[in-house]
């Protein structure tokens, strides 16, 4: 056999090919998880417990108009749930390889990182579409069943929704490469996107009456603001005290193109840095 020969029977797969077969594998295990599967069941309760509310009690928050029943069901959870789906995926996709010490076995192998890295980003998101699909759809049966139409502003929302998540993943996956730690890459981004940017976001605007321009999930507030019949103004002011002389609070609502600019910025910065900081590191 010639050396040529030779060279073409140990041909290295295409970055494309790599990313593929990552891809399919780490789906495979995400769907045949636990985790998978627990927040199927999380998601379901959910909806069953909206269901039941709104079916017994009626809340006229709800049923006064399709825009508000998509606001109060889809508007007011969609954010959390893909925090959820989010932290779920992605907090330990990258520094499990580490702790579980796989990364031994597949990457002395002509693999790259980058495809790696990719494979388990595509993987988790195909992952998350998923569950996000599935409350997406029990939303939308609810809907039909009050109003018989769904509004087209719903389809927006949906959109900036999977937009969110694509963020939201690219987070995780930063956190992940930064840690080798499967526990501190998904607690800190539990406390981030649960407790933190929200905090954070209410003290900025409220106190320091600054535009918190830079939390990711003040611009995922489109996704339930696109669901108001007229759109929140970009900044409203309020009074408090004696007479209403008081102090003035200051709340802000990023406008859709302000938005998606701040998802699309998150998912760009974290993925890459994400990624380098995976290529970087060593497996001791």
């Amino acid at each position: 056999m010639t050396g040529q020969q030779i060279a073409c029977g140990n041909k290295v797969p295409s970055s494309i090919a790599q990313i593929g077969v990552a891809t399919k594998y780490t789906l495979l295990d995400y769907v045949r998880s636990r985790r998978f599967y627990i927040l199927l069941s999380l998601i379901a309760l959910i909806s069953v417990i909206l269901t039941i509310v709104v079916a017994v009690y009626r809340p006229a928050g709800f049923l006064s108009s399709d825009l508000s029943f998509y606001n109060g069901w889809w508007g007011n959870f969609a954010l959390i749930i893909i925090a959820l789906i989010g932290v779920f995926f992605g907090g330990d996709a990258i520094s499990g390889e580490f702790q579980n010490k796989t990364g031994y076995f597949v990457l002395p192998n002509p693999v790259r990182r980058s495809s790696i890295y990719i494979g388990k980003w595509l993987a988790a998101f195909i992952a998350s579409s998923i569950i996000l699909g599935v409350f997406a759809a029990i939303t939308v049966s609810n809907g039909l069943y009050y109003f018989g139409g769904v509004p087209f502003q719903f389809g927006e929302s949906l959109l900036f929704a999977w937009f969110y998540l694509t963020a939201v993943l690219g987070f995780t996956f930063f956190f992940s490469s930064l840690f080798k730690n499967n526990s501190y890459s998904i607690l800190v981004s539990i406390i981030l996107f649960l407790f933190a940017f929200t905090l954070i976001q209410e003290v900025v605007a409220s106190l320091v009456q600054i535009e918190p321009w830079f939390i990711l999930t003040y611009g995922g507030q489109i996704i339930g603001n696109v669901l108001t019949t007229t759109y929140p103004a970009h900044l409203t002011t309020s009074s408090f005290g004696p007479g209403g002389g008081g102090a003035t609070l200051m709340s802000y609502n990023a406008t859709i193109p302000e938005g998606l600019a701040i998802i699309a910025v998150y998912f760009i910065v974290t993925a890459i840095i994400g990624l380098v900081l995976f290529e970087r590191k060593e497996f001791t």
